[in-house]
């Protein structure tokens, strides 16, 4: 039962994931913080389930990882989601 517990809670934090990242790629600070401001502060995501939630995601070919920077900021792996996410998320086709 801990089992179907997990792949829930998974299922769920993959979801808001690509949703999130539907919109814009962005890194994992920002996704965590775009999470929380759609949901009103309700839903926190810590380091220690995202960075899993995002490895996980690149593995099934949902997301995609790549280093970027700019003179602001130092160079950080910006998350975006594949054509294959959305159908994961069960939406269909990208963009549907």
């Amino acid at each position: 039962m801990a089992d179907q517990n997990t792949a829930v809670i998974q299922g769920t934090l993959d979801m808001l994931i690509l949703k999130t990242l539907s919109l814009e790629p962005l890194h994992a600070y920002g996704i965590a913080r775009r999470v929380e401001q759609v949901s009103a502060g309700v839903v926190k995501i810590n380091a220690g389930s995202l960075l899993p939630a995002l490895q996980r995601l690149e593995r099934g070919g949902a997301g995609d990882g790549a280093w970027r920077g700019n003179r602001d900021a130092p160079p950080a792996p910006h998350y975006r989601a594949t054509r294959a996410g959305p159908r994961q998320r069960g939406r269909g086709p990208a963009g549907g």
